[in-house]
């Protein structure tokens, strides 16, 4: 028998060490012999893999442990500070920014009003914020192995352009996407954000363990994302879950496809405060303040909320039918007022249809409100931690 070729050994101790970091990743410290055990490695190749991801870097050790037979044994850890990934959430309303590293732990937070009156503003300011949080963890742009972009609409890899943004004016111009990943100095992607607010929902919110689950953001616009198994469901060609296209006038006798009489008009946070006003409010109104005002009890505040919910629960019936998931959960600005909303949607779903899904308000990170960066995090993180494996155990060099 020959002996194997160098660079196949190089892989096999490469998969070995990628094997064992994972799972420290995973289930926590571990000593050498509770990692051989649990992955059917020899003794010695968990110390030679430890030992070599120790000297990349990767590993670190993370106390001790008293065996049962009294024997002391070293504990080993991921060393997150191997490299530090970077989130972007880009809302009409507001533009949030964090910093992790490659445990996923937020380091650096940073958000502000969306006063961007244009698109080249609106990219300008979302990067400052980046750079904001950078500059908190003392952190340069190289130390940044990937960032990924949250953004209302669709992006379009062939062209570089962000489609069906329609409630940030101007966002689809060629040019704009590289300009971020220029002024930000690092590998960048961008993703829809109701996708990216379900991935984050699942990973560390409501949607945890659920194997078919469907986010529903409610905001300025309104977008769907669809987690089975773990991954992202994005369609043919990444507009799964564009639900506010969904019409509700009837088919148009003439013409393209319309920009009004669509399920977005009849659900997003316009549109509570346009049933508000109808109902009599007046002054400067949010939807906000609308569900403010339903919590003490205004008429046309309650009015409005319920019929916010009867058209969500009208979403979440046609969404049911067509995925039959076994969570749905509402997320973004409208849907931060679940408490209110959550009834009503319960009761019209029992009206419209046998199919009955649990509905949740969203729980990532703080009232729910960070859902698609805590996504874009994870984003980031699944693209940077394979990519800081590789450059640090060589195996990015081996043909």
């Amino acid at each position: 028998m020959t002996t194997p070729p160098a660079w196949n050994r190089q892989r096999l101790r490469s998969n070995n060490e990628w094997l064992l970091l994972e799972r420290l990743r995973t289930n926590g410290p571990a000593s050498r012999a509770q990692l051989a055990r649990a992955s059917g490695l020899s003794k010695p190749t968990v110390s030679s893999a430890l030992a070599a991801l120790e000297r990349a870097g990767l590993v670190r050790e993370a106390g001790t442990h008293a065996g049962s037979r009294g024997r002391i044994a070293v504990l080993y850890e991921p060393d997150p500070r191997a490299g530090h990934v970077l989130g972007i959430d880009i809302g009409r309303a507001r533009l949030r920014t964090a910093v992790a590293d490659l445990s996923g732990a937020v380091v650096a937070r940073t958000e502000t009003r969306n006063r961007g009156r244009s698109a080249t503003a609106v990219a300008d300011a979302a990067i400052a914020c980046a750079q904001q949080a950078l500059a908190e963890t003392e952190l340069r742009s190289s130390d940044i192995v990937h960032t990924a972009v949250g953004t209302p609409g669709v992006f379009d890899r062939h062209t570089g352009r962000v489609r069906y943004a329609v409630n940030l004016p101007g966002w689809g111009r060629p040019g704009l996407v590289e300009r971020m990943r220029e002024r930000l100095g690092t590998p960048l992607s961008v993703h829809n954000d109701a996708n990216l607010a379900a991935l984050g929902e699942y990973t560390f919110g409501a949607g945890t363990g659920s194997r078919l689950f469907v986010y529903v953001l409610v905001g300025t616009g309104l977008g769907m994302g669809v987690v089975a198994d773990g991954e992202l469901f994005l369609g043919a060609h990444g507009a799964a879950g564009e639900i506010g296209f969904l019409p509700l006038d009837g088919v148009p006798r003439s013409g393209s496809a319309p920009r009004r009489g669509l399920l977005e008009d009849a659900v997003s946070a316009d549109a509570v405060v346009r049933a508000a006003r109808d109902g009599g409010m007046t002054g400067p109104l949010t939807a906000k303040r609308v569900f403010d005002a339903a919590r003490t009890g205004d008429p046309a505040a309650l009015e409005a909320v319920r019929q916010e919910g009867e058209r969500l629960a009208l979403a979440v019936a046609t969404v049911t039918a067509v995925l039959d998931p076994d969570l749905v959960v509402l997320g973004g600005g409208v849907g931060r007022g679940a408490d209110l909303l959550l009834t009503t949607v319960a009761d019209t779903l029992h009206r419209l249809t046998p199919l009955r899904p649990r509905v949740e308000a969203g729980t990532a990170g703080e009232d729910g409100a960070d859902a698609v960066l805590l996504g874009a995090l994870t984003t980031a993180l699944r693209v940077a931690r394979p990519l800081v494996f590789d450059r640090r155990t060589g195996i990015a060099d081996v043909p």
